[in-house]
């Protein structure tokens, strides 16, 4: 536009105003972002490629920033509602309260903007990475082990983040964290191996679900590697991702990724070429060197000096990134419908809301009548998590908290609830000085020259997971903290990247303790001072000062004494989100502390007469003991600032219970397999492929009525039925299959049941899993019966053919069981599938990736160049390996074409071999060995007549490649 442009009558954002052409919202964001860039300097375009880009007053833009941590509320800006943690929000299974949420979310974050325009309204959530496997450090983050479940939660909080303007953005959500992100050990080191059939059918349907909704702007590549290429220079993918999108898709890089090719990962050995590479791959936004953009901005002008980079890919980056400015009113605040006030935090109508998430996302797991509790009896809330509602790194800092044993408390009187947190009581006196420790002074010091009678010389000791322990000092609550060498206890809550407020215990033969600071591996010990301040500096237990713990509260005497004459006992247990599990700290036991399952066992013994409910809130499952003898096992998330006041409604039956798991509980901690890895076809991950029943399984939750399921029938077919063996058809290419299910509630009360669908294929000739495939909620009263209409779409049956890459529906039988969870499944319909089969694959004439294999073993996928394609190799520890590709045409082959390299020097070997139709055994037909010389990146094209031919007149064959040493492989042809 021109700036002679006719104004419109009211602000428009399709339509023209006054100003400069880079200034016209007419133009459309796309357009308008290029035109800024046209305008921009060479050296003002790198600068903005880093997280913090600087101002460019003359063409109207700001500093930007990326990134501001929403995960579950606003986080690290000051006070802000906190919801429960993701995985808690996903047990509600609720895509509208989830949008609501992410709206409230996206509200605050808007006010905090408001105050301070430095806060980015690229948001960095949600988290769409599956939950593939309860021991990863991370799992609280995510929603759901299924990949369609996690997309579809996902997109509908990032639908309230965004907002749904047509035009403009409340937030623009960024998706993290692309691809295969699983573990926190050696996060950035490792490899996570996704054949294709994984990376298509359960790791990028998380991502492309919302995207393709248009909820999402922005994805952060993850830290690892995938497939033996850092996800950082991972083009093939991230343009997978882009192809989802129906708009612009800004690429950001991980905190301090972006140096770890170089340094960690070795991809590259010059901080230059390995930028120019992410650059090129798609990488967008560097989030490096914390605020200094110096090192980013020094690497780009030298990779564009050395012609490694041509200005248009830096153009098109900051395309991306000018893009969601413009689409968040940063242009054009005038126009933007999403501008709130700087004081629209912890509304009541937030408040509402967060008890309103929690509740529903409470699971009922067990129950044999002892809930929900009747408002007349008496309650003992007994455990370290009876009345405290904890925070984990990315809470946000709450209004106020909420604990069970307050909220049970408000709701049917003080004197019917008894608490205790099961914590000792205790008195420190250090041997050097014979006198107790206190907090002293307006800081909190730690020092050992108290009285034991001094109010602020007693302390209560909680044991956690991992053997850390917290230390509050009674009189105020605050936490022990070693984080600043001279000790305090000044901390309100554990927090921290690395958590500060916990220690070790070292008991010595003669009973007295000796204590080190977990975060720093410091010991405690006594200066030579007046005071005997305590500080954190001893470096061996020698160094260390020994206390001598005088009990003044046993906590399982308080368990004892709050448990008698009971009639209902609560013992609240779980996990602490900084300690045992979390960012950078994978999970090193699925089971709950033995202490804490000692304190069951007190609990229970006290009041053998009472009604005993488990309640473990936690950031992820537990493999419970067999012989619990609850008569009622609940678990929540932590939920935030209203955990107390939703647990409670569900406890006592103000709110039925909504929740059902997204992730199975394991029976046995031998069944969870290894957190590395990541096929979960081979591997026998999740409950797709999972080769043991679960304790508690995908959808498990109870309501307090008594649903039946009646019957099934085709949604095409009148009348009433209960399932048979005849088949419904379906086409392959049909968009639906519909079902009618009849479901019951006998109870008296009413019951939100979850409706669920899970598809079996087990005469398909590929492993299939046992898949989500459709579900629905129905509200039942006591007594009423209702059908409840589900589609099953009939792509979600597919699978993805290596031989063609695409996701194709085999024709062939597949089972739709119906039921409330994904093993309890009573009601069953058979669906026949009619299409083409998959042909044979051409392996004549026609090079074929090794990668797109059937079957491996003992190999790992690695990257083909440093920037493209996927080849093969030995794996780790391994001397041979081989890829089996099922069913392929050789008529008319008479040799070998392979492209090799190798992984180091030594031996290398290559060989193919035949398997005929129905036999058993392999016939090798041509073995190469690798020629030495060269790099890993050092391909050669190597040809072979076979020592023995195959049979031109026979039917498809089976053929394996078996990898020996340093071979690696790229593709295999026939040649004729």
């Amino acid at each position: 536009m021109t700036d002679d442009a006719t104004p419109p009558d009211a602000p428009d954002a399709t339509r023209p105003h006054h100003g400069a052409s880079h200034l016209e919202p007419v133009l459309g964001a796309h357009e308008l972002a290029s035109d800024l860039v046209a305008r921009l300097t060479t050296d003002e375009k790198i600068a903005m490629l880093h997280q913090r880009g600087p101002a460019v007053e003359r063409l109207g833009l700001r500093a930007f920033t990326t990134g501001a941590e929403v995960l579950h509320g606003v986080s690290w800006l000051g006070t802000a509602t906190v919801f429960p943690q993701p995985v808690g929000l996903a047990a509600t299974w609720d895509p509208d309260l989830l949008t609501r949420v992410g709206a409230a979310v996206g509200v605050e974050l808007r006010a905090k903007h408001a105050a301070d325009p430095s806060v980015s309204l690229n948001v960095w959530a949600p988290v769409v990475n599956p939950l593939r496997h309860p021991a990863w450090g991370r799992n609280e983050e995510g929603f759901s082990e299924d990949p369609y479940l996690t997309a579809l939660l996902a997109t509908a909080y990032a639908r309230g983040l965004r907002g749904d303007h047509p035009v403009y953005w409340r937030t623009v959500p960024t998706l993290k964290h692309a691809f295969g992100y699983n573990n926190e050990t050696d996060r950035a080191v490792t490899s996570s191996q996704l054949r294709p059939r994984v990376l298509h059918e359960y790791e990028l349907p998380a991502f492309t679900g919302p995207l393709a909704a248009g909820v999402a702007g922005a994805v952060m590549a993850a830290y690892n590697l995938v497939d033996g290429r850092p996800n950082h220079l991972h083009g093939e993918l991230l343009d997978l991702l882009r192809e989802a999108a129906p708009g612009s898709l800004l690429v950001v890089s991980d905190a301090a990724a972006p140096g770890f090719v170089v340094d960690l990962q070795r991809f590259y050995g010059d901080h230059v070429e390995s930028h120019a590479a992410m650059l090129r791959a798609g990488v967008d936004s560097f989030t490096d060197n914390d605020a200094d953009a110096g090192p980013t901005i020094a690497h780009l002008t030298e990779a564009l000096r050395r012609g490694l980079l041509d200005e248009p890919v830096i153009d098109r980056a900051v395309v991306r990134q000018l893009e969601l400015r413009i689409l968040t009113g940063e242009l054009h605040p005038e126009l933007d419908p999403f501008v709130v006030g700087a004081d629209q935090i912890d509304l009541p109508e937030h408040r509402a809301l967060a008890r309103e998430a929690v509740a529903r996302s409470v699971v009922v797991l067990e129950n044999t009548g002892a809930l929900p509790l009747s408002s007349r009896a008496r309650v003992a809330v007994v455990g370290p998590l009876a009345d405290r509602a904890l925070h984990d790194w990315y809470s946000g800092t709450p209004p106020y908290t909420v604990g069970l044993g307050t909220a049970l408390r408000e709701r049917v009187g003080t004197d019917q609830v008894r608490v205790a947190d099961s914590s000792d009581r205790l008195v420190l006196r250090a041997t050097s000085t014979g006198r107790a420790v206190r907090a002293v002074g307006p800081d909190h010091v730690l020092t050992a020259d108290a009285d034991a009678r001094d109010d602020h010389a007693q302390h209560d000791a909680t044991l956690w997971e991992g053997g850390l322990w917290t230390l509050s000092v009674a009189a105020t609550g605050l936490l022990w903290t070693g984080a600043r060498w001279v000790a305090r206890a000044d901390a309100s809550r554990v927090g921290g990247w690395v958590a500060q407020e916990t220690f070790r215990r070292h008991v010595h033969d003669d009973g007295t303790w000796s204590l080190q600071h977990a975060g720093s591996g410091s010991w405690l010990r006594v200066q030579h001072d007046e005071a005997g301040t305590l500080v954190a500096d001893g470096q061996t237990l020698d160094d260390a000062e020994r206390f001598a713990a005088e009990t003044i509260r046993s906590g399982a005497a308080a368990v004892r004494d709050a448990c008698a004459d009971a009639d209902v006992v609560v013992v609240a247990l779980g996990n602490d989100p900084h300690l045992g599990g979390r960012e950078t700290q994978d999970r090193r036991s699925l089971t709950l502390p033995t202490a804490m399952l000692d304190l069951w066992r007190v609990a229970a013994d006290a009041a053998p007469a009472a009604r005993r409910v488990l309640l473990v809130v936690s950031s992820y499952p537990y493999v419970l003991p067999d012989d619990l003898g609850a008569d009622a096992v609940v678990w929540s998330s932590h939920g935030g600032q209203e955990l107390g006041h939703g647990i409670a409604d569900v406890l006592l039956g103000d709110e039925e219970p909504h929740g059902r798991l997204t992730q199975a509980w394991p029976a046995r901690v031998e069944h969870v397999g290894d957190l590395f890895d990541y096929d979960i076809i081979a591997a026998g991950h999740t409950t797709w492929y999972a080769a043991h029943p679960p304790r508690y399984a995908l959808g498990h939750g109870l309501t307090y009525g008594d649903v039946r399921y009646v019957a099934v029938r085709d949604a095409d077919v009148a009348g009433a039925g209960t399932g048979s063996d005849e088949a419904t058809v379906v086409q392959a290419d049909d968009e639906q299959v519909g079902l009618v299910v009849t479901v019951r509630n006998d109870g008296a009360r009413p019951a939100h049941e979850l409706v669920q669908v899970y598809a079996d294929a087990p005469t398909h000739r590929l492993p299939y899993g046992h898949r989500l495939v459709a579900h629905a909620r129905v509200e039942l009263a006591g007594g009423e019966q209702r059908d409840v209409a589900l589609r099953v779409p009939v792509a979600r049956l597919a699978t993805w053919d290596v031989t063609r890459a695409r996701f194709v529906v085999e024709p062939g039988r597949f089972d739709l069981g119906i039921g409330p969870s994904a093993a309890n499944l009573p009601l069953h319909v058979a669906v026949e599938v009619h299409g083409e089969p998959v042909p044979p694959r051409t392996l004549v004439e026609r090079a074929v990736r090794l990668a797109d294999g059937d079957d491996l073993a003992d190999v790992e996928l690695t990257a083909h160049t440093r920037e493209r394609g996927t080849a093969v190799q030995v794996a780790r520890g391994r001397t041979r390996g081989s890829v089996v590709l099922r069913t392929c045409d050789v008529a008319g082959a008479a040799g070998l074409r392979a492209v090799v390299a190798r992984t180091r020097p030594g031996p290398a070997r290559l060989s193919l071999a035949v398997r005929d139709a129905g036999a058993d055994t392999w016939r090798t037909l041509v073995d190469l060995d690798v020629p030495e010389g060269g790099d890993r990146w050092t391909w050669r094209t190597l040809d072979a007549p076979f020592t023995s031919p195959p049979d031109n007149d026979g039917p498809p064959v089976d053929v394996r490649v078996t990898l020996v040493g340093a071979a690696r492989a790229a593709s295999v042809e026939l040649t004729v």
